[in-house]
């Protein structure tokens, strides 16, 4: 089984090398010797020290790609899943919210039930999560809310950036949203095709914006349009 990890990254010349040490140093990749792994890295035209710190970090990843100017998360993920081989696709951010060491419980998923798609949770989490910013858990809870009404789900936090799938599953060439609304417009297809979902708790160490966090509060409402566009359509 080969994982496509795709990493997409702008201006975290702190974190990168670091996560992507993390992901291949994790002992998964040694002890299942039928699982194998590419790891695509996208750079969002980053105006840090990022680009370099991956040129220098070759051996870390597999693909490299540079977006020509600033598009957005979406359409780097979007990059990522043209060029990706997997059967399954791992999107994971270029900072340390999230911890590659719950892999694992995404993997034993797939191994015992076959999962179409499994959704990391911030709120049922496994050793740790770090406090949010009480708007942003309002919103968080209110599409989760939305989501489950419109899709019949249950799931309890959408937008955890932590989302593992079924690679046949999503045509990048459908994928229409370039911003953080994506990862709505991603679940949205992948509920509607596939049939077995599941939810895993996480780890989390979410940054604060003066820490460098880049999603807000008002990128609710083009997420609420792609969960009802995706219904409709």
């Amino acid at each position: 089984m080969l994982i496509s990890i795709i990493v997409p990254v702008f201006n975290e010349e702190k974190t990168i090398k670091k996560i992507l040490e993390k992901i291949n140093e994790l002992e998964i990749w040694k002890k299942n010797q039928n699982l194998s792994k590419e790891i695509i890295v996208i750079d969002d035209k980053s105006v840090d020290k990022t680009r370099r710190i991956l040129e220098e970090s070759s051996e870390l990843f597999t693909k490299l790609i540079i977006n020509e100017k600033n598009f957005g998360k979406g359409y780097s993920v979007k990059k990522g899943l043209e060029v990706s081989a997997g059967d399954y696709v791992l999107i994971q951010d270029a900072d340390e919210e999230y911890d590659p060491n719950d892999y694992v419980k995404f993997l034993e998923c797939v191994e015992k039930f076959d999962a179409d798609l499994i959704i990391g949770s911030r709120f049922i989490y496994d050793r740790y999560t770090r406090s949010h910013n009480f708007l942003n858990k309002i919103g968080n809870g209110l599409i989760t809310l939305i989501f489950n009404l419109i899709y019949n789900t249950t799931f309890t936090d959408i937008y955890c950036c932590y989302i593992f799938f079924k690679r046949d599953l999503i045509s990048s060439d459908n994928l229409k949203s370039k911003g953080f609304e994506q990862h709505a417009e991603i679940l949205c297809k992948l509920v509607k095709k596939g049939t077995k979902f599941f939810e895993v708790p996480v780890n989390y160490n979410g940054r604060t914006i003066s820490e460098g966090k880049k999603i807000r509060f008002y990128h609710i409402f083009s997420i609420i349009f792609q969960m009802i566009k995706n219904r409709v359509f």
